[in-house]
């Protein structure tokens, strides 16, 4: 299994466990995070906004 693919899998989970408000707050958090923890995550993301992020969760709300 790849990096990118468990990524999403986590996700999923945080998604599916989480309120929408508590998902966000958990995507809000380790974005605004820096180092090289923070650029993996983006580069592994596609580098999503946070705005492209909430609207793809507004729309599977």
């Amino acid at each position: 299994m790849k990096s990118e693919e468990v990524m999403v899998k986590a996700l999923k989970i945080l998604e599916r466990e989480l309120s929408s408000e508590e998902f966000l707050i958990y995507l809000q958090t380790i974005t605004e995070r820096t180092g090289d923890s923070v650029k993996e995550l983006r580069d592994k993301t596609g580098k999503l906004s946070l705005d492209e992020v909430l609207k793809l969760v507004k729309e599977k709300v």
